[in-house]
């Protein structure tokens, strides 16, 4: 079994950080894409959002309050990346993963607001 990593990626990093990934988790399987935790509360969601229909990873939605007890229909062999506003909720419950037994866990540091910022100027900065 891998160890379990924890990294820090900018989201101009993204494609990176996806293209050292195993070539199990190739977007011609859905189930085996990377995932993408947005971590934020649903008002914030509703603010600014990433595309749901980005073909590098899936994209879920479960505030951070609620990751505890959503843990059991989370993959832990699966690449997962956390995202909130700046980065520091997504870190925690990265960290979290990783202490569950997450094996590939990636943090995106900055956020959606840097997200904006390096990625996709159209998503609105609140």
């Amino acid at each position: 079994m891998p160890a379990p990593m924890l990294n820090q990626i900018r989201p101009n990093q993204l494609d990176a950080w996806l293209a050292q990934l195993p070539p199990a988790t190739a977007a011609s399987d859905p189930a085996q894409r990377p995932l993408l935790l947005d971590v934020r509360e649903a008002w914030e969601v509703q603010q600014a959002s990433l595309s749901a229909q980005d073909p590098r990873f899936e994209l879920l939605h479960i505030p951070m309050m609620q990751i505890p007890a959503h843990l059991p229909q989370l993959n832990a062999q699966r690449p997962t990346l956390c995202l909130c506003h700046h980065g520091a909720r997504s870190m925690q419950v990265a960290a979290y993963l990783v202490q569950q037994g997450f094996t590939q866990v990636a943090n995106i540091s900055g956020g959606i607001a840097a997200w904006a910022l390096e990625c996709d100027p159209s998503i609105a900065q609140y």
